[in-house]
C-alpha cells in the first residue's frame, strides 16, 4: 500500500529515483544534504521505490505519543541523546542482530548550518564493518537516490576526500545551510 502513495507523492512533486540500488543488505546510509524536514518524506518515498526498508535514528521523544507507532513503522530507532552511552555500539549491535540494515544517518547531524560533519556515520560503518553508501537529495534536479558504497579504511582525510568528490555535484534544499563535507577531526 505505500509504494503506490510513494510513488504518487514523487510524481506530484515532480521527484524521481536516480542511481541503482546496492548490493550490500547492510550498510550505513550518509543522507545529505539534509537541511529540511522534507528530507525525511523525499528519503522514505524513494526507498519504497526502491523496494528497501530504511532505519533512521531520531530523538527517543519522536516516538512518544499518538505518532510512535507510525515513526516505528517507518523505520525509525529511537536513540537518548541525553544518556552516556556509546550510540556507535549499539549501532554497531544492530548490526550484528540483522541480516539486512540500511542505517540512514544525517552526517550533518542538524538541518542548521554546520561547519562539519559528525563522524558518527563513519565511526559506527567501521565498528560494525560495513560499507558506507553515499545518498542523497538533489532538490534542483528533483532526484535523489544511492550513489558508491566505500568500505571505511580508517584513513579519514581520503575517505573524506571521497565523500567530498561526490557531495560536491548537487543542491541542497537551503544550500547556505549545508556546511563543509569535512569532519571535526580532520580540522
Amino acid at each position: 500500500m505505500l509504494k503506490p502513495l510513494a510513488k504518487l507523492f514523487l510524481r506530484i512533486t515532480g521527484w524521481r529515483s536516480e542511481g541503482g540500488l546496492p548490493v550490500e543488505r547492510k550498510f550505513v546510509l550518509i543522507a545529505a544534504p539534509h537541511t529540511s524536514n522534507w528530507d525525511l518524506a523525499y528519503l522514505l518515498a524513494l526507498a519504497e521505490t526502491y523496494d528497501v526498508r530504511v532505519s533512521w535514528m531520531g530523538k527517543h521523544t519522536l516516538f512518544r505519543g499518538p505518532l510512535g507507532w507510525l515513526m516505528r513503522a517507518v523505520g525509525g530507532i529511537p536513540v537518548r541523546r541525553d544518556r552516556r552511552n556509546s550510540l556507535v555500539k549499539q549501532m554497531a549491535e544492530e548490526f550484528r542482530r540483522r541480516d539486512e540494515l540500511i542505517l540512514t544517518v544525517p552526517a550533518e547531524g542538524t538541518r542548521g548550518y554546520t561547519p562539519h560533519w559528525k563522524s558518527g556515520f563513519y565511526a559506527i560503518a567501521r565498528e560494525a564493518n560495513v560499507p558506507i553508501v553515499m545518498g542523497f537529495l538533489d532538490y534542483e534536479r528533483k532526484v535523489g537516490g544511492f550513489g558508491p558504497a566505500l568500505i571505511p579504511t580508517g584513513d579519514i582525510r581520503a575517505d573524506m576526500d571521497e565523500f567530498r568528490a561526490f557531495y560536491s555535484a548537487g543542491q541542497a534544499r537551503y544550500p547556505d545551510l549545508f556546511g563543509e563535507v569535512r569532519l571535526k577531526e580532520e580540522m
